[in-house]
């Protein structure tokens, strides 16, 4: 399965943050995702099921992604 996402991606999610941002950068990739609230520098780890779940859109990828 190909994901349109990767490292440093910054990310919408279905819900807002209660910061009231909803831009979150993916800081870690596995198993489980981590990202990180680009306003109040909250961190969230899930799993990547649920991340796919909860994605909405991906707003802009990394300046040097490595593929």
């Amino acid at each position: 399965m190909f994901n349109m996402y990767g490292l440093h991606d910054l990310v919408e999610m279905k819900k807002p943050h209660p910061c009231g941002t909803n831009r979150w950068e993916i800081i870690r990739m596995g198993a489980d995702i981590k990202i990180q609230c680009t306003g109040c520098g909250h961190i969230v780890m899930m799993p990547r099921r649920e991340f796919d779940r909860k994605l909405k859109k991906l707003l802009q990828k990394a300046e040097n992604s490595e593929k």
